[in-house]
């Protein structure tokens, strides 16, 4: 038996200031596809952060912005998992990711933190690293002494660009992502669109 995604969460971090920078790419994902399911997000003491939920195929899927900042994201999403009972197995986070170039989506469950503060965190409070991941490619500055700075800055406009459009194409693979058909997402989202003939 499959297990479906029950909890969405975008990483990010809370305030204006924050809204337009590389590291709330997760945020902006989730923020997506609460636009098109028609829900919005209502703060959730209990859990942290602000919440949403959406019914797909008759059950009920949590979306979650942590308002913890990255570093302790993991309170947030061990708060509603525990709550709910939810499994790290049905658990998707959602990414910024300095490994993949702008434009890149990538699907995947477990492995290490890369560094990430959020995913780091996440790990620790669910105690293993063995939940679904959505790495939304961000670019690397290329200097490890300057990523804190590259993360919290907005991206280029083309840059901006690739990432949008990245975000928008990911949402194809979303059905099999919350029915648990994890291969067939990553077929839907890993590979690249032929380019039309003339």
């Amino acid at each position: 038996m499959m297990t479906g995604i029950r909890l969405i969460v975008g990483l990010g971090n809370p305030g204006r200031e924050y809204e337009t920078t590389r590291h709330n790419a997760g945020f902006w994902w989730v923020d997506a596809v609460a636009a098109g399911k028609s829900v919005s997000f209502k703060p959730e003491k209990k859990f942290h952060g602000l919440a949403s939920r959406i019914m797909v195929n008759n059950r009920e899927v949590w979306l979650l912005k942590p308002e913890t900042f990255m570093n302790l994201s993991g309170r947030a999403v061990s708060a509603l998992a525990g709550f709910y009972k939810i499994a790290p197995d049905e658990i998707l986070v959602v990414h910024d990711e300095l490994d993949l170039p702008p434009g890149t989506v990538r699907l995947k469950k477990g492995g290490g933190h890369g560094g990430h503060n959020g995913l780091k965190d996440i790990i620790a409070q669910l105690g293993t690293p063995d939940f679904w991941r959505l790495r939304l490619g961000i670019g690397h500055p290329g200097d490890r002494n300057a990523v804190v700075n590259f993360v919290l800055n907005a991206p280029q406009r083309a840059e901006q660009e690739l990432i949008d459009t990245a975000v928008d194409a990911s949402f194809a693979g979303l059905p099999q992502i919350l029915s648990g058909d994890f291969p067939a997402a990553m077929i839907k989202l890993h590979t690249k669109p032929k380019p039309e003939s003339a």
